[in-house]
């Protein structure tokens, strides 16, 4: 593993940014004297596909908002992130645009009533397809890691699946749980 690997842990994503400025990505960056920035590709209501049904516990097909990022580092691509959200709670709504939302997207669902509970998260390789190697900037040969998370609600209702592919030379995902 490359020396100056990103070692990232979920939590920071689970919960609303600190004093309600900034995102969980860009704080997490600063505190690690880095700057973290986002481009949001595209935002706004898709049908689900068949992974992203499966996390919400929806229908194939049925609708769904995405917004579709690009994360970098130091001004460096180093991840793809495409968060998914039911429509019912998300249309309409600034998760279904591309302005940057204040305090972050898990700010404003938690002003929308809804507050993650529990997170499940699974995390597989493969090789990049054409369209990540380029927006990735990485190599044919370079494997990304993929991460599919999905946050549940306190009613173990699925209120946001993300589908974040990562260069795995550059990554180092950390768990840390509490026993007990």
């Amino acid at each position: 593993m490359a020396s100056d690997a990103w070692i990232s842990s979920s939590m920071p994503y689970l919960r609303p940014a600190e004093g309600g400025r900034g995102d969980a990505w860009g704080q997490e960056a600063a505190a690690r004297g880095r700057r973290g920035t986002q481009r949001v590709l595209h935002a706004g209501e898709v049908s689900a596909p068949a992974v992203v049904a499966r996390l919400l516990g929806l229908e194939d097909g049925d609708t769904v908002v995405v917004r579709r990022r690009i994360m970098y580092l130091d001004e460096e691509p180093c991840e793809l992130t495409d968060s998914y959200y039911p429509a019912d709670i998300a249309a309409g709504t600034g998760l279904a645009g591309t302005a940057k939302i204040r305090g972050g997207a898990v700010a404003l669902l938690a002003e929308l009533g809804h507050v993650g509970r529990q997170v499940r998260e699974d995390v597989t390789a493969r090789m990049p397809d054409v369209e990540e190697r380029e927006l990735l900037r990485t190599g044919a040969e370079e494997p990304m890691l993929c991460l599919e998370r999905v946050v549940l609600d306190e009613a173990d209702r699925a209120i946001q699946a993300d589908l974040i592919t990562m260069p795995a030379q550059r990554q180092r995902l950390r768990y840390e749980l509490r026993m007990g």
